[in-house]
């Protein structure tokens, strides 16, 4: 889709009915060893009431670095980063948090662990569950991977849930198929804008993906390219992957 085409993405409300309309930012942040003033950039742009990052800062002072980003980007730390093996939440004062947890994934030998970040968080009468996650870069552990994050969606006893992550492989994959068949994948159910997220560059796969359980209704999701104050240089300067945008409407609880 071209960029003068981009319709508005929906703009974050509470409903008169207790529901919310939720912007979801995922995000590959690639360690923020990029342009991260350009990647402060593109959040601040997409104005999410919830960024679901991967690969955070995991090493020396990676607090410090993870604060500086939800400073720079108008939002606060909620959960993840080193604690949870790369996936980090940030969420704007929007939110109120009822609980966070981190979770780590069984080690496989000569792999990277991998893990979740996951909260519990409301937007006026919405409640919703929340889950960070970034997938195995080998088939096998990745799928099992995908059914563990499946069990411990179920177990946030949230009556609704959005998911977002660098699920590692295309749609027709095993994990992604086995993701799509239990929850929505929003960048098929209500597309906007481009899909494709990696490489930045000259993107030709869609590996990051926001998912959200029955009951959310997906208003619109994709790639960001053209939404004002996200400009093209930014998007290819602030990481190796495009983030995906997502609008939501979470019923009340």
């Amino acid at each position: 889709m071209a960029t003068s085409e981009l319709p508005a993405l929906p703009n974050s409300r509470t409903e008169p009915d207790g529901s919310a309309v939720v912007r979801v930012l995922g995000y590959n942040l690639r360690s923020l060893r990029d342009d991260e003033e350009a990647l402060a950039r593109v959040i601040r742009a997409c104005r999410p009431d919830l960024v679901l990052a991967q690969e955070a800062p995991r090493f020396f002072r990676w607090r410090k670095h993870a604060a500086r980003l939800a400073a720079k980007t108008d939002l606060v730390m909620l959960s993840g980063g080193a604690t949870a093996a790369g996936p980090l939440l940030l969420c704007s004062l929007r939110a109120t948090v009822e609980h966070t947890e981190d979770i780590l994934l069984p080690r496989t030998p000569g792999l990277h662990r991998r893990g979740f970040a996951t909260a519990v968080v409301r937007f006026g009468g919405a409640r919703l569950g929340v889950v960070s996650c970034h997938l195995s870069l080998q088939s096998a552990e990745r799928y099992d991977q995908a059914r563990m994050l499946l069990d411990h969606l179920a177990a946030l006893d949230a009556p609704h849930a959005v998911v977002a992550g660098d699920v590692n492989e295309r749609p027709e994959g095993r994990a992604f198929r086995l993701l799509a068949d239990h929850l929505q994948d929003a960048g098929a159910v209500a597309p906007w804008g481009d899909a494709d997220t990696h490489p930045q560059s000259a993107p030709r796969q869609r590996i990051d993906a926001v998912f959200a359980t029955e009951g959310v209704e997906v208003l619109a999701c994709g790639v960001p390219r053209g939404l004002p104050g996200v400009s093209d240089t930014d998007l290819r300067t602030a990481t190796d992957h495009l983030p995906v945008l997502a609008a939501l409407r979470v019923p009340a609880g």
